[in-house]
């Protein structure tokens, strides 16, 4: 009986020790899985790169697949340099009434009977041209309020202060258009801008006048930016895209809003819906961009959602392994059609009726796969996917809208400029500054889309300052 009592206890402790072990191995079998599921995550996310993410080409560790390096490339076995049948190109001659000096060489004699020539000249002469720059001198004006002694009683008078002959800055129109494009344009350093004006022109200018120069050009320009943003808001098609940007240290967000006429930019305080709405004034034409959370503000049906961004998403898909690979294989699939037979439509190949026609089954294809892996539940491609279809109505406006683009590359381009400069310069450190940054860009952006020359347009803005006019048009007949 005892013994039976025994057995009885000591199945009983190892019944509950087998419990106990059970629930220990769920535990550890649990954060098996967590664990393996955070490495998984932690791989993805060291294999990000600009190609299946957002992050820029410049992110890119060494070794990346389509970076740019020279050890990425395969080499083609050809030698370097030209290539036998290629289009060579060559510097084009400056055209002849705008040479400033000739000079005529004429043959003495006939090469083949040595009879005396002529100095007759040839219309289909052979050209050969020399250019220098001049030795650069500035042009200084000197105005002096004299003083004379009157030979009667002797008191001194002193002319008086004439604002026709003296101007209220002591620097000319031109020369503040170049401090502005110097610095403004082409992002040089104030420090480096003063210097190169004294190296190549001659002329002492400090920092402090570097950026006195530069708030007063901000304001000489302040109406023809006010026209660019008008023209921006009543465009029927317009791109927009936001990065960071850093003022005193501090992390704020700049935009760009871009049309075929004007480019804008604005440095706000962050890239919230809220921040960002009053920018777009009226919500008119079709916006296209990224898929935002903060241009929520913009109706669906009149947005496109970037496909390149879409692209490196689903690269990023293809990439794991599994179901969630092959949903995001098939959706590359599909994706290189809607490009390749964009490029098709764009390059005059494909008419817009047949471009439609093969666009149909593309789109219904598309549709299809994101549904069923948004069925799947996979982790962080059901999310990804259902997210895409939420913006169902923005994916397709290229093709229903003629002259809307798939891509969002546009205001791509007239951003990257701006990153450059913060990179470079490590942003502004003043509102002033700020503002400054975003006017300038501005007018350069949109005076080469006018095809304006940059600088003749900051001299005139300054001009009109100085003689108190009016400001001159940025999309006035150049």
């Amino acid at each position: 009986m005892l013994d039976t009592q025994r057995l009885i206890a000591e199945l009983d402790t190892e019944r509950a020790r087998s419990q106990r072990l059970e629930l220990q191995i769920g535990e550890l079998l649990g954060q098996v899985a967590a664990l393996t599921q955070k490495v998984t995550e932690l791989r993805e996310r060291l294999g990000q790169n600009s190609r299946n993410s957002h992050r820029p080409p410049s992110s890119d560790p060494p070794g990346t697949t389509g970076n740019s390096g020279s050890g990425q490339r395969r080499k083609s076995g050809r030698p370097r340099g030209g290539q036998r049948g290629h289009r060579g190109s060559r510097r084009e001659l400056v055209a002849a009434d705008k040479v400033d000096d000739v000079v005529d060489l004429y043959p003495a004699e006939c090469e083949n009977c040595w009879a005396a020539l002529p100095e007759q000249p040839d219309p289909d002469a052979k050209r050969y041209q020399w250019i220098e720059i001049p030795p650069l001198r500035p042009y200084i004006k000197e105005t002096r309020r004299h003083e004379v002694a009157c030979p009667c009683c002797g008191h001194k008078t002193r002319a008086a202060y004439d604002e026709q002959e003296i101007s209220v800055s002591p620097f000319g129109p031109r020369l503040m258009g170049v401090v502005a494009l110097l610095t403004g344009v082409y992002h040089v350093s104030r420090r480096s801008a003063a210097k190169l004006l004294s190296d190549l022109v001659g002329i002492p200018i400090s920092l402090g006048a570097v950026s006195a120069v530069e708030a007063r050009v901000s304001d000489a320009v302040e109406p023809p930016v006010a026209e660019a943003w008008q023209r921006v808001e009543g465009a029927p098609i317009k791109h927009t895209d936001g990065t960071t940007w850093l003022k005193a240290g501090t992390v704020l967000a700049l935009w760009t809003i871009a049309s075929t006429a004007a480019t804008v930019f604005k440095i706000v305080a962050d890239g919230s819906r809220a921040t960002l709405a009053p920018l777009y004034g009226a919500l008119r034409g079709i916006l296209v961009s990224d898929r935002a959370t903060a241009l929520a503000f913009w109706a669906m049906e009149r947005r496109q959602i970037c496909w390149a961004h879409l692209l490196r998403k689903y690269v990023s898909f293809s990439e794991r392994a599994g179901p969630a690979g092959e949903f995001g294989r098939q959706l590359l699939d599909y994706t290189g059609l809607l490009f390749d037979y964009w490029h098709d439509y764009k390059a005059g190949r494909l008419d817009r009726a047949t471009f439609l026609a093969w666009m149909a089954p593309v789109r219904a294809q598309v549709e299809a796969v994101l549904e069923r892996a948004v069925a799947s539940g996979i982790d962080r491609l059901a999310g990804s996917c259902a997210n895409i279809l939420d913006h169902r109505a923005a994916l397709w406006t290229f093709i229903d809208v003629d002259g809307v683009e798939p891509t969002n590359n546009h205001a791509e381009r007239e951003l990257r400029a701006f990153v450059l400069w913060r990179r470079r310069s490590f942003g502004t450190q003043s509102d002033r500054g700020s503002l400054f940054a975003e006017r300038l860009m501005t007018v350069a952006h949109t005076a080469r889309k006018q095809r304006k020359d940059v600088l003749s347009f900051l001299t005139a803005c300054c001009q009109a300052q100085l003689d108190g006019t009016r400001a001159p048009s940025l999309f006035a007949a150049a």
